[in-house]
């Protein structure tokens, strides 16, 4: 968050690392959350040139909890139309923007699956419109790189810390002959793709899966 802040310039100065986490354990303690999310925004209430005003306000927090997203026991992953610019200002980048993956999401619902895999402008794996991309091929665990566009969720980063993973710039038949795909969220935790397109997967037993509870 602390990198995204200094790329889009918004000022965290008055926010320690120490004091949020202090506020972030509170905030789930009061809401008594036991098995769900949290998340962290910050707002950038500085003036523009665009939209001049006087104030004393830089920065605001919110955080705010909720359940985990529901998961059916037959997840299906279709292919999305709409593509991921990897050479966006934005790109990689956590903000609050999430009309276009918000988008990609109900029209992957419209046509009767879950989730969607979002390809780049390069023709490379991206991601899921709200969710991070592994699939297992031969035993080897593998997930989108950085450099596709892909945001850096933090149970993606979770689970590089914790498996054997590599990081690829692979094209959508890489996905199509995987043995097992696998979605990572905040929301989502780590679920096991049971369709992908008109493709049936079985479940295979793998580390990523324990990961979390």
């Amino acid at each position: 968050m602390e990198n995204n802040a200094d790329k889009l310039k918004i000022d965290l100065a008055e926010f320690a690392e120490e004091t949020t986490l202090a506020t972030l354990a509170h905030i789930v303690e009061k809401n008594k959350v036991t098995s769900g999310r949290a998340r962290i925004t910050f707002f950038d209430e500085s003036a523009s040139a665009i939209w001049p005003f006087e104030t004393d306000s830089k920065t605001s927090l919110l955080i705010t909890t909720g359940d985990l997203r529901p998961v059916p026991n037959n997840f299906k992953l279709s292919v999305s139309p709409y593509t991921v610019n990897s050479r966006s200002p934005l790109a990689g980048i956590k903000s609050c923007n999430y009309l276009e993956k918000i988008v990609a999401l109900d029209e992957a619902k419209a046509r009767g699956f879950d989730e969607a895999v979002q390809i780049n402008d390069r023709g490379l794996v991206a991601s899921a419109a709200t969710a991070n991309v592994f699939w297992l091929k031969d035993d080897v665990l593998n997930t989108p790189s950085l450099k596709t566009g892909c945001l850096p969720g933090t149970t993606r980063e979770f689970v590089l810390e914790n498996i054997d993973c590599c990081e690829v710039e692979a094209t959508l038949d890489e996905l199509d002959k995987a043995d097992a795909i696998f979605l990572t969220s905040a929301g989502l935790g780590v679920t096991q793709v049971s369709g992908f397109e008109s493709r049936t997967l079985g479940t295979i037993q793998h580390p990523i899966t324990d990961l979390l509870p």
